[in-house]
């Protein structure tokens, strides 16, 4: 059964408010989830759909709502046996669970033990490393030749940065992009790499035994500082078992893979549809501190966070259940007219440029939001230092998906 029901020429307004459905993974495949979410803030800001393909759910689309529902953890629950944080119900109950699908006190406690891995002290460490990978990939790039920038530099540099955060063998980093894109893939894809749970499973038991494998090494050794070492000798995950040591890193390769590698490609490709601003950019460089938070505001990798209701609760007038199943669209919170000027414009020099929900917020905030940040920085910066002119040669390919806004291909040309 195809999830993918809208068709391409549908007139938003014409449709009874109370049957849209943005669980449409086509939506976001070919970008058009703009009107959908624009006439739900204006008419029904918290959306009850009825009937979708994921089951019945609520749709929370303005920025305030979404906040109200991200710092409400006695409210709205994340848990993984109550269906985890996807609108597609977790299909592995309590069985397989990672601290982002976990509640207070134990999502803290495992959530502190990665933390260091990107703490500030940690990211100037790592920042001359950051930024002599950005240079060679910059400098490898072909001059006047079409090629992906999603592989050749998106992929290539986030991938890099995950091996030096698990001191993952270096040869192999392809694997972790191999398991993110997995981890997330939807089965009705035309080009899904798995079309089942079982098949999924089957993939992800094989990255567990890769990193099951590392953690057994470092386990009793000296005091490591990557993620698998510090997982593998911390108190709170030390005794995480096979399944759990599976969720947690498929958590973590996907949180700091998704998020920056398509960042980096949404963000060329808004530069590349908006030549006034890198003309604004290169005027003045400084402007890079705003522009990395427009980037991410505006790419939105995340696409929505679900919660269950955990009793019954009043929100925008409407009453939600206990049990109901509660959806933060992450992309229509970063373009609510009422909380950000201009939203559907991408403005470099925007005023309060990190008010965004795209990191999510309260306790289950990106851990990894300042290395991102400090990623897509450097990428500029060094973009600018060599006068980089780039050209859009195709349509960029989008993914099959409603929960990662990701750009799957995209051929540009250094001119």
């Amino acid at each position: 059964m195809s999830e993918a029901k809208q068709p391409v020429d549908v007139d938003v307004s014409k449709i009874p408010v109370e049957e849209i459905d943005v669980s449409d993974p086509l939506l976001y495949q070919d970008d058009r989830f703009y009107p959908y979410f624009q006439r739900l803030r204006r008419e029904d800001p918290v959306h009850f759909c009825a009937e979708s393909f994921f089951g019945p759910f609520w749709s929370i689309t303005k920025y305030d709502d979404i906040m109200k529902v991200e710092l409400d953890h006695e409210t709205y629950s994340s848990e993984a046996h109550l269906g985890g944080i996807t609108i597609r119900d977790n299909p592995f109950g309590n069985q397989m669970a990672s601290f982002i699908t976990m509640d207070q006190p134990q999502h803290t406690a495992q959530r502190k033990t990665v933390a260091p891995a990107v703490a500030p002290m940690n990211l100037r460490k790592m920042e001359e490393m950051i930024r002599s990978r950005t240079i060679h990939v910059l400098d490898s790039l072909p001059r006047g030749e079409t090629f992906d920038w999603v592989d050749k530099v998106s992929i290539e540099l986030t991938t890099m940065m995950l091996a030096t955060l698990f001191d993952f063998p270096f040869d192999d980093r392809r694997l972790l992009t191999y398991w993110s894109d997995v981890a997330t893939v939807n089965f009705d894809a035309p080009d899904a790499m798995v079309k089942d749970d079982d098949e999924r499973m089957a993939v992800l038991q094989e990255m567990g035994a890769y990193i099951v494998k590392l953690w057994a090494e470092r386990t009793d050794g000296e005091v490591g500082h990557d993620m698998i070492s510090m997982m593998a000798q911390g108190e709170a995950t030390k005794d995480m078992d096979h399944l759990d040591i599976i969720a947690n890193f498929v958590l973590l390769i996907v949180g700091g893979n998704d998020t920056t590698r398509n960042s980096m490609s949404g963000g060329l490709l808004a530069m590349i549809d908006n030549p006034d601003q890198y003309a604004k950019l290169k005027a003045d460089p400084s402007l890079i501190k705003t522009l990395v938070p427009e980037i991410i505001r505006y790419q939105s990798a995340i696409i929505h966070m679900r919660r269950t209701a955990l009793k019954d609760a009043e929100l925008g007038g409407k009453k939600i259940s206990k049990g109901d199943k509660v959806v933060m669209w992450y992309v229509s919170g970063n373009w609510d007219e009422e909380a950000i000027d201009d939203p559907e414009k991408f403005i470099i020099d925007r005023k309060k440029a990190r008010r965004h929900l795209a990191f999510g917020a309260g306790i289950h905030r990106c851990v990894g939001d300042r290395l991102a940040e400090l990623q897509l920085q450097i990428l500029w910066e060094e973009i600018l230092k060599r006068d980089l002119k780039f050209e859009l040669m195709g349509p960029p390919e989008r993914i099959f998906s409603n929960f990662i806004r990701g750009i799957k291909s995209m051929p540009v040309r250094i001119s």
